[in-house]
């Protein structure tokens, strides 16, 4: 597996390849070749800055010369006319750079802000509002990332550092504990230390994985907020619990206040809109 610096450096690759291709011709046919200059990184609207460290990686990318200085780090809440970060160097450099850096921090920064309104929904309960693998393909180590500067916390990153035994796994397995008992011999066969989760349908479910045991956490999925309450009763403290399925902004109190330790929600990642921001000269 890629560490985090090797998957965005590919991410980076991809995107001036797709972008700039054989070369920027507006800009190598307007600027000379030996024009310096300055930009900044304006807010345009309200909500919580992310991937300031990134934008230094894009431009960096672009051109090691370029000097960055940064006025409001990741994880602030910003306003229209904020100024995140300034960068100074070859006017060419600047402009290739431009789009790529602004796609990808209007992108995190409109993650971290709508997971900070979820999480904000939340405030004064200990449950916490965990992201998905509901991401933008090539991006969701950036992704994860904004969750994390909104505020949110990161489930798994991908299949490979927890065990999640969801329905189609349970059918395919002939059942919940054939499932469990074979997860936890995969672990022991191949020295993994993974947490296991299992996602359950209904109370008698839950019932089933109390008996069998060899779990870290139980999922709840597309309960009511009632029936999470009777389901948190059950578990009675005995494995991390999470709700998943048909969670809204609208309902997510209810279910926090049913007791669950998390809640997944897919529209962190998967139904949000870019904070409105622009790169321009000064």
């Amino acid at each position: 597996m890629k560490n985090k610096d090797e998957l965005i450096d590919m991410l980076l690759e991809l995107a001036f390849l797709e972008d700039v291709g054989d070369g920027d011709h507006t800009t190598l046919s307007t600027i000379p070749a030996d024009a310096m200059g300055r930009s900044r990184l304006i807010i345009k609207e309200e909500g919580i800055l992310s991937g300031v460290n990134v934008a230094e990686k894009v431009l960096h990318k672009v051109d090691p010369t370029i000097k960055m200085e940064v006025l409001i780090e990741d994880g602030a809440r910003v306003k229209p006319g904020d100024i995140a970060f300034t960068a100074e160097g070859p006017v060419r450099s600047l402009l290739i750079a431009e789009r790529t850096m602004l796609n990808i921090m209007q992108r995190m920064s409109g993650v971290a802000t709508m997971t900070r309104k979820y999480q904000d929904r939340l405030e004064g309960l200990h449950t916490r509002v965990l992201d998905t693998r509901k991401t933008t393909p090539g991006m969701r180590m950036l992704e994860k990332e904004a969750v994390a500067c909104g505020g949110g916390t990161n489930h798994r990153i991908g299949l490979f550092d927890m065990i999640l035994i969801k329905d189609n796994h349970i059918d395919f397995a002939g059942g919940i504990e054939k499932a469990i008992e074979r997860a936890n011999q995969y672990c022991r066969d191949n020295n993994k230390d993974l947490k296991i989760e299992v996602e359950v349908r209904s109370l008698d479910d839950i019932r089933r994985v109390l008996a069998v045991g060899g779990v870290d956490r139980i999922m709840f999925d597309n309960f009511t907020p009632e029936l999470t309450a009777e389901a948190v009763k059950l578990v009675d403290g005995k494995y991390e619990t999470e709700s998943s399925g048909g969670i809204t902004i609208e309902n997510l109190r209810e279910y926090g206040e049913a007791g669950v330790d998390f809640i997944s929600v897919g529209a962190l990642t998967h139904s949000v809109k870019g904070l409105d921001m622009s790169f321009k000269a000064f």
